[in-house]
């Protein structure tokens, strides 16, 4: 751990005001930092209560801040439920559509799984008298008592991190989420907010319990391929732009669900680089749907088409996106991605992971059907006359569209940026499985 901070805080419990970062946590600290700079940007033309969506922007990216960075439970605990309150207001006063009905169904999914996590933080407390995660990852719990099984502690933290990485069948918060929230709160949380379930796994329930992880190892993979699968089918039918988009990022954080639990050095590297690759590329996608948005009025493929000869510069950057999701060569996504599935295929942890990550497969091939029948919907076939008068992307627009598209080819280009340093923090990790 670098830069630690390290403060009593509540001695009674022996819980500590505790923060550092590894190789594992920095990529995700820089990819918050990113957005939430790029947010700021993306917001210069709010004029609804200013001062006050910014107050709850910026303390959003503080709350997830917290999490990648806490070393402590129960500040770690803490940081994970303060980010439901800036995501409610920003959601319920700043959305479109069912904005309320949608915050609060984030709110309720959220404080579900965060009521399971905390009975499991509390019981591994009752177990172990430590809060401290670098403590219980160098711990054997398995002589432990306790009222619950080790288990039953490893199910109740997890199912709180599933439902932030929306696992099936915990995703149903995540369209509604991602749709009817503003174009910058929709970038953060796909972008960095949803990162934190996969973060959680790979701190708390790989490191911590690595017996349980390997032993129900199977029944995660399967629930990473039906994410991967059945997401990427939904989003065949969807017919809004950001609800796409939102389907397209279950399916996609089913890749990370298969590089963590194929417990394997090069596919853990892999799911952590997805995350991040995930992170800027979805980010860009609803930074330019967001433009479409505004521009236009309209998000209903239905009623778009033949966009490109009218907004050449949004069609250009939608594309590079699009084949950033597709994953194609030169671009963040491909890297990722060919970790992941090298790594999992090549996992000899895992009991029959090869069958998993070759039914995964069929994602690559799902999201190129659903990316290239969308920019041809969109932005070919015949021009619109009602769209002739439609402005392209401004200079403001431009500038932090191609902030993200320089990540997407710096990473898909040198990807030795992010994996040399991530290795440093998941090989520890692997090692507790005889990696």
């Amino acid at each position: 751990m670098q830069f630690e901070e390290l403060r009593a805080w509540i001695p009674q419990i022996n819980a500590n005001y505790h923060l550092g970062v590894d190789g594992l946590s920095l990529p995700l600290v820089i990819l918050t930092t990113l957005l939430g700079f790029l947010a700021v940007l993306i917001s210069w033309k709010m004029n609804l209560r200013v001062r006050e969506y910014f107050a709850w922007l910026l303390l959003l990216e503080t709350s997830i801040l917290g999490v990648f960075c806490s070393l402590d439970l129960v500040l770690f605990f803490i940081f994970w439920e303060i980010e439901v309150i800036p995501m409610y207001f920003l959601i319920s006063i700043w959305g479109t559509g069912r904005k309320e009905y949608s915050a609060i169904k984030y709110v309720l999914y959220t404080l579900f799984g965060s009521a399971l996590m905390l009975a499991g933080i509390l019981s591994l407390y009752f177990a172990t008298g430590s809060l401290s995660m670098v403590e219980l990852a160098q711990t054997d719990l398995a002589p432990l008592t306790s009222a619950l099984p080790l288990a039953a502690i490893f199910f109740l933290l997890l199912t709180g991190f599933a439902v932030k990485l929306a696992v099936f069948p915990l995703h149903t918060w995540l369209p509604d989420a991602y749709t009817d929230a503003p174009t910058a709160a929709s970038v953060v949380l796909a972008g960095a907010l949803a990162k934190m379930g996969g973060y959680a796994m790979i701190r708390i329930s790989l490191s911590i319990f690595p017996q349980v992880a390997q032993d129900y190892a199977p029944l995660l993979l399967t629930l990473a391929t039906i994410n991967v699968v059945y997401g990427a089918a939904v989003t065949l039918k969807q017919t809004d732009l950001k609800r796409l988009i939102a389907y397209s990022s279950i399916s996609h954080m089913g890749f990370v669900l298969l590089g963590i639990f194929a417990l394997n050095e090069v596919s853990l590297v892999g799911a952590t680089l997805q995350m991040f690759s995930h992170g800027i590329i979805t980010g860009l996608l609803f930074a330019v749907t967001g433009i479409v948005l505004h521009n236009t009025g309209e998000r209903n493929i239905v009623k778009l088409g033949g966009l490109a000869r009218q907004v050449p510069a949004i069609a250009v950057i939608f594309t590079i996106a699009g084949l950033g999701a597709m994953g194609v060569p030169t671009t963040s996504g491909f890297i990722a991605e060919v970790m992941v599935f090298l790594g999992a295929f090549s996992s000899t942890t895992v009991t029959g992971v090869h069958i998993y990550t070759i039914i995964c497969l069929l994602g690559i091939l799902l999201a190129a059907a659903y990316v290239l029948w969308l920019l041809q919907r969109v932005f070919f076939g015949s021009v619109l006359e009602k769209f002739n008068k439609v402005m392209d992307a401004d200079n403001l627009e431009k500038v932090y569209c191609a902030i993200f598209i320089a990540a997407i080819f710096l990473i898909g280009v040198y990807p030795m940026i992010l994996t040399d340093v991530i290795k440093t923090g998941i090989s520890p990790i692997v090692a507790l499985f005889g990696g």
